[in-house]
């Protein structure tokens, strides 16, 4: 099989683990996770 040659190189190359990010939870008092409405000094 051929994907079994690539397989050392791929892993090597970091494309065979998950990506363990998620999505942040979305906080009250902002509009998503991290976006607040604009600021206002006064």
């Amino acid at each position: 099989k051929v994907d079994e040659e690539f397989r050392p190189v791929l892993k090597k190359a970091g494309f065979l683990t998950r990506d363990p990010r998620e999505k942040e939870r979305r906080k009250y008092g902002l509009k998503k996770a991290r976006k607040a409405s604009q600021f206002s000094k006064r």
